[in-house]
C-alpha cells in the first residue's frame, strides 16, 4: 500500500495557489463586486474584506454528460414506490408553476468568495499609482530581516541541508577509507597473483584473511555521521524601513460644518489606505486652522467644534516646520492633503499660494488639494485661482460636493499614467 505525504511549503493555505487563481480567472467579476462593496460600505469599514457573490453563471464550467439515446440502467437509491416497468401518470393540470408565479423547485445560488483585506485592497487600488513614487527614503532601523550565513553543525530539522551534509559525508568516507581501500587493492592484486602461480592452500587462506579483513575495515566506515550534518544558518540583520508621512490639514472656522468635514474624512482615509499599500510606515501629523493653527490628534481634528476666521497661511507654516524638525526629506517620504472651502481674507491666499510653491512643494512628494463645497455651488474661490497659478507636477487640485464624488476624485488623481 502507497502513502503519500505532501510536503509542500504553503504550510496552512495550501489552496494558495488555486486562490490565486481563480481571482485571476473571475478577476472582472470580482472587481465588479469590489465597486459594489465600495458604494454601500462607509470609509471605517473600507480597509477589510468581504463576501463576493459571483452568480452561478459565471462561473459554470463545460461537463461531460451522457447525451441523449442509448440503453442506460439506472438505479435512483430511496425507491420505494415503483417497480421496473411501471408507467408514471402525467400530474394534474394546474400543479405546476404558472406564468408569473413563483416556482417551488430548487434553484442554484451564487458562489459566495471571501476576500481578505489584503486582496480586497490590491483589487481596490489595482490600477491607481502614487505620482514621483520614491522609495529609496529609509528611515531609522525598525525591524531586522533574515539573511543567509553559511552552515553550522547544530540547527533545527528543517534547516537540515541534505546536500551540504552528502557532500562533508563523502568527504570523511574518502579521507577515513583511503588506507582500507590501499590495502584492499594490494590484497587483491597478491591474491590474484598467489592464484596465478599455483601457491600453496594455505598461502592463498592467508591472503584471503587479509582481503577479508580490508573490506571488513572499509566496511566500519559509517556512511553518515553526526560530524557530516550542516544546517542552513541564518542571522538577523538590521533593515530600513522605506517610511512616509502624511499630513492631513484642514480648515475648521465656521464656515466648514459638518458635511463638509465628513467629506474631508473620507478623502484622508482614502489617501492613507493607498500610502500604507506603498509604504511599510506611514505617520499621520494633523493640522487644523482657523486664524491660527495648531497640530491635534484625530479625534480633536475632525471632531472638536472651533471657531474663528480663516488665515491658510498659518498651517502650510506649520506644515514646514514640522518637517524640517521631525521628518527630514532625507529619511522620510512626505505627503499632504489639504482640505477647504476655499474661503481666505485679504492677502491670504495670494501669500499661501507663493509660500506653498517656493518652500513646501519642493519638501513633498505630492501634494492634494480637496476643494468641499455646498451642492451646487460652482464659485472660483480666491484660494483655488491662486493655487493655480502656482501649482506644478507635484501639485493637483480637485472640487468635491457631494460624497460619491470622493472615490471618482481619488481615482482621477491617482491613476496610472500611460507608458
Amino acid at each position: 500500500m502507497n502513502s503519500l505525504i505532501d510536503r509542500r511549503l504553503n504550510g496552512r493555505n495550501k489552496s494558495a495557489v488555486n486562490r490565486a487563481r481563480f481571482i485571476r480567472r473571475y478577476q472582472s467579476q470580482i472587481r465588479r463586486a469590489v465597486r459594489d462593496m465600495v458604494d454601500t460600505r462607509s470609509l471605517q469599514d473600507m480597509d477589510r474584506g468581504g463576501d463576493v457573490h459571483l452568480p452561478a453563471r459565471d462561473i459554470a464550467e463545460p461537463t461531460f454528460h451522457h447525451g441523449p439515446g442509448g440503453d442506460r440502467e439506472i438505479v435512483h437509491p430511496g425507491n420505494r414506490e415503483f417497480n421496473r416497468g411501471d408507467r408514471i401518470n402525467r400530474p394534474p393540470q394546474g400543479g405546476g408553476a404558472g406564468k408569473g408565479e413563483p416556482g417551488h423547485g430548487e434553484s442554484v445560488d451564487d458562489f459566495i468568495f471571501t476576500l481578505t483585506r489584503e486582496e480586497f485592497l490590491n483589487l481596490f487600488f489595482e490600477d491607481l499609482e502614487l505620482p514621483h513614487l520614491v522609495r529609496n527614503q529609509l528611515g531609522e532601523t525598525r525591524q531586522q530581516q533574515w539573511q543567509r550565513a553559511g552552515y553550522t553543525v547544530s540547527g533545527p530539522p528543517s534547516q537540515l541541508s541534505v546536500r551540504r551534509t552528502l557532500q562533508t559525508s563523502l568527504a570523511r568516507r574518502i579521507a577515513l577509507g583511503a588506507g582500507a581501500r590501499s590495502r584492499l587493492a594490494l590484497a587483491e592484486d597478491a591474491l590474484a597473483a598467489a592464484r596465478a602461480s599455483g601457491a600453496a592452500p594455505s598461502r592463498l587462506a592467508e591472503l584471503q584473511l587479509e582481503l577479508d579483513e580490508a573490506k571488513a575495515q572499509l566496511a566500519r566506515v559509517p556512511f553518515l555521521d553526526d560530524v557530516d550534518l550542516r544546517y542552513r544558518h541564518r542571522v538577523a540583520t538590521p533593515a530600513p524601513v522605506a517610511q512616509a508621512v502624511m499630513f492631513c490639514m484642514m480648515d475648521v472656522s465656521g464656515s466648514m460644518d459638518e458635511n463638509k468635514k465628513d467629506l474631508a474624512k473620507r478623502f484622508f482615509s482614502l489617501l492613507y489606505l493607498f500610502l500604507t499599500q506603498h509604504y511599510e510606515t506611514v505617520d499621520l501629523v494633523f493640522i487644523r486652522h482657523t486664524d491660527n493653527a495648531e497640530e491635534v490628534d484625530e479625534a480633536t481634528f475632525f471632531h472638536d467644534r472651533k471657531s474663528g476666521g480663516t488665515v491658510v497661511l498659518s498651517a502650510l507654516e506649520l506644515m514646514e516646520e514640522i518637517v524640517r524638525q521631525r521628518y527630514p526629506a532625507t529619511e522620510w517620504n512626505v505627503y499632504a492633503a489639504q482640505a477647504s472651502d476655499g474661503d481666505a481674507f485679504g492677502a491670504d491666499a495670494g501669500r499661501s499660494a507663493r509660500f506653498l510653491a517656493e518652500h513646501l512643494l519642493p519638501l513633498t512628494r505630492y501634494f492634494a488639494y480637496i476643494e468641499v463645497l455646498d451642492p451646487g455651488d460652482h464659485r472660483r474661490s480666491a484660494l483655488w485661482a491662486e493655487y493655480e497659478r502656482h501649482g506644478s507636477e507635484h501639485f493637483a487640485m480637485r472640487r468635491v460636493r457631494e460624497r460619491r464624488e470622493i472615490y471618482p476624485v481619488f481615482r482621477e488623481l491617482f491613476r496610472k499614467e500611460p507608458t
